[in-house]
């Protein structure tokens, strides 16, 4: 009898786990908005601490991808355009690797006109006019450098650390450490532009070995935000309601008895998606703005293109998303029909120049750039030896590159970094992939080697084994 009534006996256990009305079930109810069964396990996106205070609490990635020429943009080399045209020294390159120049490519100087503005001094081609007005609100790194060559792998490297499919993306790693402010929409969004996707697809932005809930979500710029997201016809929010609370009561019946994280992204799916059929259209209704603010971004409400994109991307950090990356296609000026230093660059530096400046401007008129950490670049830069395919181009180079951030924590106006005479590599101020990573974990407020996930039997990180903080450029 004893028994009977010990097992039986109401604990407190009973009612913070168990019990499907206790002060647990309630309290979970709540961060799930009293719209999940009042047993559902917490989202796994509910927003947690950081190891210490965050400069950053969002991250806005305007990823270039193809690899945009600094050589053109940001790194102007007299000495190069002195020596156009001669077989640059085998000191100069030997050691280094490149994808598809000839032994005997040519030095090739850049026929663009830059000039030095702002209070920092920064050198700007002609080809990002728009620039101009942010060079005093950006960190500028001129010494970036990165160990892959070709476009998928460098991209899967920029983004995850690695070269090979597998590992959590950056946006995955924050969303996982931090969770979502958003409980509406996704805590990491993808936006795409250009003419195609980036190479390496959705690895870029993959959760890899993490929970699925950490994923990037694809998000369209027009039409239906995501496709087959509205309920087909004669089904009523209110049946739609109904079925989420039931699926949702079964799979938490499931997790409770297995603790499988992947059954808490199925719940945190079917929640996200119902309240997204609401939120998502209200997102992507860019004549909301002023007509002041869209013609500071130059975007068209209705179109699908970067500036949009930058639009959203800043609609999307205002309602608690926590990671967004934008990709752009084509940078990959190697020369040829479409591909050349001249029209091609031109073109697609028109596409990304205001937008991307007046992105910053937004925010920080906004009050938003202070904890929106903003990245510009691509997965390498290009060569000081030129390719000929009909028009001029240049290689891939992985030993010396430029992007740059803004906000969150970063020291705005600062220039950091410098490559020697022919832009070959970095003489001063280099930061590898690994810690640009560090810092960028710094800025939201975590030890990059503390940031781990158990996975067959080590601990993984996204600097791995490498990585410092670059403390330089921290406000």
């Amino acid at each position: 009898m004893m028994t009977l009534l010990q097992d039986s006996a109401v604990t407190r256990r009973h009612f913070l786990q168990d019990c499907r009305i206790g002060l647990g079930g309630m309290a979970l109810a709540g961060l799930l908005n009293d719209h999940v069964s009042a047993g559902a396990a917490a989202s796994p996106m509910s927003p947690r601490a950081a190891h210490f205070p965050a400069r950053a609490k969002n991250v806005i990635f305007l990823f270039m991808a193809g690899g945009p020429s600094q050589l053109e943009l940001f790194d102007d080399k007299p000495l190069l355009r002195e020596y156009d045209g001669q077989t640059p020294p085998a000191s100069f390159t030997d050691g280094r690797r490149f994808a598809f120049l000839k032994p005997d490519a040519k030095l090739l100087g850049s026929v663009r006109r830059f000039q030095k503005y702002g209070d920092c001094g920064m050198t700007l081609s002609e080809l990002l006019p728009h620039h101009q007005r942010i060079v005093d609100d950006v960190c500028w790194l001129q010494g970036v450098t990165t160990d892959v060559f070709n476009h998928g792998p460098a991209k899967m490297f920029m983004n995850s650390g690695f070269q090979a499919p597998g590992r959590p993306s950056l946006g995955a790693w924050a969303t996982y450490g931090l969770g979502s402010e958003s409980s509406n929409l996704p805590g990491f969004v993808v936006l795409q532009s250009g003419p195609r996707g980036p190479r390496a697809g959705n690895t870029l932005w993959s959760s890899g070995f993490l929970p699925t809930s950490f994923q990037g979500v694809p998000l369209r710029g027009q039409g239906d935000p995501i496709l087959d997201l509205a309920n087909p016809n004669g089904i009523t929010s209110q049946a739609q309601r109904g079925f989420i609370d039931t699926v949702s009561e079964l799979n938490d019946l499931r997790y409770q008895s297995v603790q499988d994280p992947e059954i808490l992204t199925r719940i945190h799916a079917y929640e996200t998606a119902f309240r997204m059929q609401s939120s998502a259209p209200e997102l992507i209704r860019l004549q909301d703005e002023t007509e002041e603010t869209l013609s500071l971004y130059g975007a068209q409400p209705g179109g699908a293109s970067f500036a949009n994109n930058c639009l959203l991307a800043r609609r999307l950090v205002e309602r608690g998303v926590r990671f967004v990356q934008l990709y752009h296609t084509d940078w990959d000026h190697h020369g040829g029909k479409g591909a050349d230093l001249e029209t091609s660059l031109e073109s697609i530096c028109r596409e990304v120049d205001q937008a991307a400046s007046a992105l910053v401007l937004d925010l920080k008129r906004r009050g938003l750039l202070d904890e929106t950490l903003v990245i510009w670049g691509g997965e390498f830069g290009r060569t000081p030896m030129g390719e000929t395919r009909g028009t001029l181009g240049r290689d891939h180079h992985v030993d010396a590159f430029t992007m740059w951030m803004a906000g969150g924590g970063t020291r705005p106006g600062m220039i950091h970094g410098m490559t020697d005479e022919m832009g070959f590599g970095v003489v001063d101020g280099k930061i590898h992939v690994h810690d640009l990573h560090a810092t960028i974990l710094q800025l939201l407020g975590f030890h990059h080697e503390r940031l781990t996930f158990r996975y067959q039997g080590r601990d993984f990180r996204l600097t791995d084994v490498h990585g410092h903080v670059v403390r330089e450029i921290l406000a």
